[in-house]
């Protein structure tokens, strides 16, 4: 059984631990088991970040609280008009190119069944990074800093 000696007395499973040698409880903590470290990727740490809640926030105000591709009657739109379950997208993903995490011209506001297509790669890249470019035209005060 896995290298593991088992004893069972009054329906209680005993072990040999692995840590200390000695017999005792299987949830039983000896103080030898080393502890549990959970592990953040970057990823994670940079999702919960005060830089990218920032700039989520900015990317949502450059484009007006709107799903771009809706907007634009890309593939799977409900509706035109949609402000409902946004999120930001990276064109290029945070594995490709982690630099352009905060990118103006790599993100950009959708809802959440655009953001699917977008991260399959249904709606392309170059149509992604296209309608972008468009809302980086219209609103040139997120490079500058301005606010309406």
């Amino acid at each position: 059984m896995n290298g593991c000696f088992f004893i069972f007395c009054k329906d209680i499973m005993k072990v040999s631990c692995i840590y200390c040698g000695r017999i005792h409880e299987k949830k039983l903590d000896c103080g030898k088991r080393p502890a549990r470290v959970k592990r953040r990727y970057e990823k994670e740490v940079f999702r919960s970040s005060y830089a990218w809640q920032k700039k989520n926030e900015e990317i949502k105000r450059r484009d007006n609280y709107l799903c771009q591709f809706c907007l634009r009657n890309i593939i799977g739109t409900k509706k035109r008009i949609n402000g409902e379950k946004l999120s930001v997208h990276h064109a290029i993903p945070l594995k490709e190119a982690y630099e352009l995490r905060l990118d103006n011209e790599n993100l950009i506001t959708t809802c959440d069944v655009h953001h699917e297509l977008a991260e399959s790669w249904t709606i392309p890249l170059s149509e992604v990074q296209k309608i972008i470019m468009e809302q980086e035209e219209i609103s040139p005060r997120s490079e500058v800093g301005l606010t309406l």
